[in-house]
């Protein structure tokens, strides 16, 4: 039996027994001596681990990987050239195999850096200083030709039926570092492809899902979980409300038959009771250091608010929060990945990131952080070497774009157990395909877990009748690319 299911079935023994987690949580408020079942405690790994949370960097739209990473010289080549390009895109729109397209070099030059020399593009330069220390994954391919689904597959592991995402996964098989903060945030995220399901846990009980921070790739510069303070009422008033609350939500609970969503409510009292000591000053980036917040281009128009994510996502994370989404780009126009045409906005969301990226690499290495910390960075795909809808008259204006790519792009990861200075897998001569050492979306979610100390075959959920883990029946450890 797997052990996780084990312990949600312990927790229905104590519910049934005596109201389970819901009287529990309300002991726990009267006295520290009495503890809640709680279901995001710390867990046991399946083996040892070499990181203990996540902080994913998610560049919402795709970006360009011919235009930022992966360094093509047959593009500049073959530029203005029309060559037959045959893929799932192309076929979804014009039901044709094989069309002849015109090929376009990348907009921005590209330099090596580091010892490792990777070829990285002016859009990143300053993430292209910490090159030594990143592990690229060039081969990476996905499902879904639109956003919506491969966002869905990029967070939850499928395109459309409703799964776990990735960071519910993580907050069931691991649970918290801190129980007085949830283990698991989403700073702006996305309330499109997918909106609340791309953190949310579906039939996971509900206590493992993600607690959202802004939204749209936003956050406001008071950032604050909502609704977690009440300024009408004092602390005393507040606990005997809650008091009441709990009373009463446990007297439902017995009826209820493992209701994990009530069980969930009950918890989250317990927990928003625990916060409101706590998140405010984790949130406050105020008593940071001017060098830090510099570092992060904290206080620039350009960096501000991506900034402000990456800094509270570290620290969020050095409090003891397991999977820290940071989510970059709004849904469609100026400042978007999404770059069907304009292609030159790339430069605008590039300026808006990676100052941060880099400040936060360079933040985390200093304070020792990164050695149990993975930072993921990545789109939900990448984008075509060939140009989107070309017109003469858009050339001339420089309105010209590329398709969305889900056959091979780049994704990078930092720090905890991985490789630094590696450059794995490889697209074709136009960085079209996937070609070399590919590695699927379900490879890379079964590696990151793999790295956490969590079997991505083990860690499963019984629903419906069958077990369900974040892989389904795919999925590989990328051994390749672990330190």
């Amino acid at each position: 039996m797997n052990p996780f299911n084990q312990s949600i079935s312990r927790r229905g023994a104590l519910q049934q027994a005596a109201c389970g987690f819901g009287s529990l949580a309300l002991a726990g408020l009267c006295a520290d001596s009495v503890r809640a079942a709680n279901p995001t405690a710390s867990k046991r790994t399946h083996h040892r681990p070499r990181a203990k949370r996540i902080i994913f960097l998610f560049m919402q739209g795709g970006p360009s990987h011919v235009d930022t990473y992966d360094y093509k010289p047959a593009l500049y080549k073959n530029d203005g050239k029309k060559m037959p390009f045959d893929d799932a895109r192309t076929i979804a729109k014009t039901g044709k195999r094989a069309t002849s397209e015109l090929v376009m070099k990348p907009r921005w030059k590209y330099k090596q850096y580091g010892d490792s020399g990777r070829q990285t593009s002016d859009l990143f330069s300053e993430t292209a200083k910490h090159s030594d220390d990143l592990t690229f994954i060039h081969s990476m391919h996905s499902e879904g030709v639109a956003h919506g689904p491969a966002v869905l597959f990029l967070h939850c592991g499928s395109t459309s039926f409703i799964r776990p995402s990735l960071g519910s996964w993580i907050n069931y098989g691991l649970g918290s570092e801190n129980e007085n903060l949830p283990g698991f945030i989403s700073l702006g995220p996305k309330s499109n492809s997918g909106g609340a399901r791309n953190y949310g846990s579906a039939f996971l009980p509900a206590a493992y899902q993600g607690t959202a921070i802004g939204k749209d790739g936003k956050i406001d510069k008071s950032a604050a979980i909502q609704n977690l303070s009440n300024t009408d009422l004092s602390k005393s008033e507040q606990l005997r409300q809650l008091q009441f609350l709990q009373r009463l939500n446990a007297e439902q609970l017995k009826s209820a038959n493992q209701d994990s969503e009530l069980e969930a409510l009950i918890g989250s009292y317990e927990l928003a009771w625990r916060m409101q000591n706590n998140a405010p000053g984790v949130l406050d980036l105020s008593k940071e250091t001017p060098g830090t917040l510099a570092m992060y281009g904290i206080g620039e128009k350009a960096t501000d608010d991506f900034g402000r994510q990456c800094l509270m996502a570290r620290r969020l994370c050095e409090n003891g929060v397991r999977f820290v989404q940071v989510t970059s780009g709004a849904t469609g126009g100026i400042g978007s990945w999404d770059q069907h045409s304009r292609l030159f906005e790339h430069a605008t969301q590039a300026k808006a990131v990676d100052r941060p990226i880099a400040g936060l690499l360079q933040d985390l290495k200093q304070r020792g952080l990164l050695e149990d910390t993975i930072v993921w960075c990545s789109g939900e795909f990448g984008r075509t070497p060939y140009v989107q809808n070309p017109t003469k008259k858009k050339a001339a204006a420089g309105d010209f774009g590329r398709d969305h790519n889900a056959n091979g792009f780049t994704t990078w990861l930092a720090g905890g157990g991985v490789k630094s200075g590696l450059a794995y897998g490889a697209t074709d001569e136009f960085g079209h395909k996937a070609v070399e050492d590919k590695v699927h979306m379900h490879d890379l979610h079964a590696t990151l877990l793999h790295l956490l100390g969590l079997d991505h075959e083990r860690l499963t959920y019984r629903y419906a009748g069958r077990d369900f883990r974040l892989t389904d029946v795919h999925g590989n450890v990328v051994k390749e690319i672990l330190a």
